[in-house]
């Protein structure tokens, strides 16, 4: 479902925020996967504070230029992932806040039940090598399965936003949706969004913990990563020059008009055979016999 044909009988949020948690005990420490379930691991006290700094970041983003602002949350259901909208939250005065809603479709990969830490490594390792998309963490889950979650979940944003579910009573106020998930699952989000291909995620690299990617409303209707990262930053986050121009033509190109390199939705278009004057005349003859 296209964006651009919602946003003539819609308000669209200005801005979705895609937040990656803060420090969590497994992060600095690989060892607490052997005796802590992966859903209760909490944060760090760098964790904590990384967070707090998270969400005045945020805040400053979302005000500076604008006093007429409201926000909308979600959060996956993992505690790491709860204490950073809690102490996001700490930013947000609650006549600024939509609503808040935890989305069990945000949660991390299944990587099993207790893990052995030392036999973690040789997974990544084996992981990385055979493919993260493709690649079953032993006991857990896909990345491919993750994408089947997180694309349900886009679409029922996608719905709500339609639905006009975040249309503020003031028309003219804007709204944004703060989604606090986790490392592959904003890559995942980020893949389904733009009709990324599995080799472009494969490249991609996670956000740092406490780190944001802001996709922004661009003039033709379509959101961009362009508007608050630079190509130093989108790089680094695994987007190849083709894919960053891409972001560049969302942002601000006019309405219908898509970036033709191999990045958009044509990464087969070599396969087919080019148009020739006898082509056309083959068909003119079959339709009119």
């Amino acid at each position: 479902m296209s964006l651009v044909k919602i946003q003539t009988n819609t308000h669209l949020p200005k801005r979705i925020i895609l937040v990656r948690h803060g420090e969590g005990s497994a992060n600095a420490d690989i060892n607490v996967c052997g005796t802590t379930p992966n859903h209760k691991i909490e944060l760090t006290e760098k964790g904590i504070e990384q967070a707090k700094q998270t969400g005045i970041r945020i805040k400053k983003l979302i005000s500076e230029n604008d006093n007429n602002w409201k926000v909308f949350f979600y959060v996956s259901p993992l505690e790491r992932t709860r204490k950073t909208l809690r102490e996001i939250g700490g930013s947000f005065p609650k006549r600024r806040v939509m609503g808040v809603k935890e989305e069990p479709r945000l949660r991390e990969l299944n990587f099993g039940n207790y893990q052995d830490p030392a036999s973690i490594g040789e997974i990544k390792k084996e992981r990385f090598t055979y493919g993260r998309f493709y690649y079953r963490v032993p006991g857990g889950e896909t990345g491919a399965e993750v994408y089947d979650r997180i694309s349900g979940y886009i679409e029922c944003l996608r719905r709500d936003i339609e639905m006009k579910k975040f249309v503020c009573h003031d028309p003219c106020q804007e709204t944004n949706i703060i989604i606090i998930t986790h490392g592959l699952s904003s890559r995942i989000f980020l893949m389904k969004w733009f009709d990324w291909t599995t080799e472009q995620f494969e490249d991609l690299n996670r956000m740092r913990t406490g780190e944001f990617q802001v996709l922004q409303l661009g003039h033709g209707g379509e959101y961009s990563l362009a508007f608050h990262h630079d190509d130093k930053k989108l790089h680094e986050w695994g987007l190849s020059p083709d894919m960053i121009e891409d972001q560049k033509c969302k942002a601000y190109g006019p309405t219908g008009v898509k970036w033709q390199g191999t990045c958009d939705s044509y990464p087969f278009i070599d396969c087919f055979a080019e148009d020739s004057d006898d082509e056309n005349t083959i068909i003119k003859i079959i339709s009119t016999s």
